[in-house]
């Protein structure tokens, strides 16, 4: 048999590393497209000049593209025969990403859990983004449902202690970065990391309603081969399952009105996609500042912000800043709740 049907919970086995296939050179086309498919502003990604008066060699390709490309390249070998992608934790970006750049990905398991129904389980990774020179660019947790596909003896359960956040000393800085002479009006806002308190909460006001080509050209540009969001067959309802990472695109974009000098990604402290999503639905983003933090580059302060995507539902009246319910639940209306680190100007 020549064909690959992908992983089964069975099949993984505790520490072992998988080098997953077909790097991938990134060039100005995926920022294109990733710009053509989010409402992505931050002035760093979008300009040489801006990043250059920023200390850089140029303007890195978005955070998130490294990501989404990274990730892709695990989902045939860890998340074929997902039922779910169920969370992140303990994320770092280690180094931009600029065009030219050639991407490869590994992961190892570090940790396994068979559900009691005894039909799927849960398997923890930790994945790596290493480019051309061998580099690590990015690393993270994750973990995902996955079917069984025989009736085998359920492993020992294994689960590793994650961070519940990265801290801040560990928060790797790009090397040059330097927030001296930003430009505040070329970047869109005047906000800069002294303006925003601990506990502010920010309405993104924005709405963007996803369409099913948007979602499925995003999938197939990150080279993302989860069956849930292309084959309508593979679900009991006949839809297709939008790509969490499309979520979070769609929503950090939606940030800039209002965080749009938060500009780079450095650390991912935890994730959960709350809700499904389809197409047709729109979504609206808000944020919450957790936590900030002084760095030791020039002008530079980093800012804890907890991302949040709501969907509209209709006939139901959409609460402000609603999260969680009485019972401790997400609120039906979020899809996304996100914690990370970003950088901006002192």
């Amino acid at each position: 048999m020549k064909t690959n049907s992908g992983r089964f919970f069975e099949d993984y086995a505790l520490g072992e590393t998988i080098h997953h296939a077909v790097p991938r050179t990134l060039a100005e086309g995926e920022r294109a497209l990733y710009h053509a498919l989010y409402p992505a502003r931050h002035a760093l990604y979008s300009s040489d000049d801006f990043a250059g008066n920023c200390g850089l060699e140029g303007s890195p390709l978005d955070d998130l593209i490294a990501f989404h490309t990274v990730f892709g390249k695990t989902v045939p070998d860890i998340s074929l025969n997902a039922i779910a992608n169920l969370g992140y934790a303990d994320g770092r970006w280690l180094a931009p990403v600029y065009p030219g750049d050639t991407l490869r990905a590994q992961s190892t398991v570090i940790g396994l859990k068979q559900n009691s129904n005894g039909t799927s389980g849960v398997v923890y990774v930790r994945t790596t983004g290493l480019n051309q020179r061998d580099e690590p660019v990015l690393e993270y947790v994750r973990w995902v449902m996955v079917r069984k596909n025989r009736d085998t003896p359920a492993p020992e359960t294994v689960i590793q202690d994650l961070p519940e956040t990265v801290t801040p000393d560990r928060l790797v800085i790009p090397e040059g970065l330097d927030f001296t002479d930003y430009d505040f009006t070329l970047a869109g806002e005047p906000h800069r990391w002294g303006d925003y308190a601990i506990g502010e909460q920010i309405d993104h006001v924005d709405g963007v309603t996803i369409e099913e080509a948007e979602h499925m050209l995003a999938t197939r540009l990150w080279q993302n081969t989860a069956k849930v969001h292309f084959d309508a067959t593979h679900r009991d309802d006949g839809r297709r399952l939008i790509y969490g990472g499309h979520i979070i695109s769609l929503a950090r974009a939606l940030s800039f009105n209002g965080l749009a000098n938060a500009q780079m990604i450095v650390a991912l402290n935890a994730g959960a996609h709350a809700n499904p999503c389809f197409a047709g639905t729109t979504v609206r983003a808000w944020s919450q500042v957790l936590d900030k933090a002084e760095t030791d580059a020039p002008g530079v302060g980093a800012i804890r912000l907890r991302l949040v995507a709501v969907q509209h539902i209709e006939n139901t009246e959409t609460k402000p800043f609603a999260l969680r319910g009485p019972d401790g639940k997400y609120d039906p209306s979020v899809l996304l709740d996100l914690d990370y680190w970003a950088l901006m100007p002192l």
